[in-house]
């Protein structure tokens, strides 16, 4: 049954009807626990309210569809407005974007484009960028991209996928950029042509690429929700001697809250993701396909309205 469920969110998430009815009606239906509202004020809002709880931010203008050149440059502009409210706010808060969102399937030009000029407004305000990763069909083209980049800029980083069978290979190529990685399990439904079907390989996947980056001594962003992922990382630095500097936890906005602040408590950073925007659908359908909780969750706030 669970299975079943993320299999149709996800085939939901790809519905561009939906996604622009969604964008007409704005957040509802459970949308804004997951999501800081349609702008970067009410956004600004939500970080403060978590650097004040030690809690770091990653904020991300959330963007699904996008296929002209005019949309991709108004995307780049949102992010770049993102970037100097963080800079002027002086929030802890770095900036995470979807290359799709900046012209990716559109061509090489307008991507790289929009992503130096988002680069140089980061680095104009001291602002990290992580570039997100998509499904399979465009983690290639978004890594290379990502190696072009890194050899002008040192304020970006990328996402590495546990359940794709390329990823130990892509730890490997990318160390030699010293590259400050998120790694996660995966959120897209992908064929087992080209990724592991089965949770446990996934999972025993992801331990091994947190090891071989942290063990390369690169800054590792371990991003999960899950448990023993997490006593797996606390074990494995205590183990090496690693320096709580070296790496850090991520989470989503609106989910598990309370460990969260935990991990703070316990001396670890603590990064959350914090999404805004009117272009929220997609996301929210991912978020629903994740966990089946998530949507006991919205069905029971939809109940009390």
């Amino acid at each position: 049954m669970e299975q079943l469920l993320r299999n149709f969110f996800l085939f939901l998430s790809k519905n561009k009807t939906l996604t622009k009815l969604a964008k007409k009606y704005g957040l509802r239906f459970g949308a804004a626990r997951f999501v800081a509202g349609e702008s970067i004020a009410l956004a600004t809002d939500v970080i403060k309210d978590l650097n004040q709880k030690d809690l770091d931010v990653t904020i991300d203008y959330l963007g699904e569809f996008v296929d002209n050149e005019k949309e991709a440059n108004e995307m780049a502009d949102n992010s770049i407005l993102a970037i100097e409210a963080i800079g002027k706010e002086k929030l802890q808060s770095q900036l995470s974007l979807k290359m799709t969102s900046m012209g990716l399937d559109i061509s090489d030009d307008v991507v790289m484009k929009n992503m130096k000029r988002i680069l140089e407004a980061a680095e104009k305000h001291n602002v990290f960028v992580t570039i997100d990763m998509e499904d399979y069909s465009r983690c290639g083209k978004t890594i290379e991209i990502f190696k072009e980049l890194k050899k002008e800029y040192d304020n970006v980083g990328t996402v590495i996928q546990a359940y794709l069978y390329r990823t130990v290979d892509d730890i490997k190529d990318l160390n030699q950029y010293n590259p400050n990685l998120r790694l996660v399990k995966g959120a897209y439904k992908e064929s087992p042509e080209v990724a592991f079907p089965e949770k446990k390989d996934v999972d025993d996947n992801f331990k091994k690429i947190i090891e071989m980056h942290l063990l390369n001594g690169n800054y590792t962003a371990v991003a999960t929700h899950d448990d023993a992922m997490i006593e797996y990382t606390k074990e494995l630095v205590k183990k090496h001697k690693i320096s709580n500097e070296q790496f850090e936890f991520q989470m989503l906005y609106g989910i598990r809250p309370e460990r969260q602040l935990e991990l703070v408590k316990e001396g670890y950073r603590m990064r959350v993701y914090v999404p805004y925007g009117n272009d929220w659908y997609g996301y929210f359908m991912r978020r629903l396909a994740e966990r089946p909780a998530n949507v006991a969750f919205v069905l029971k706030g939809m109940l009390k309205k």
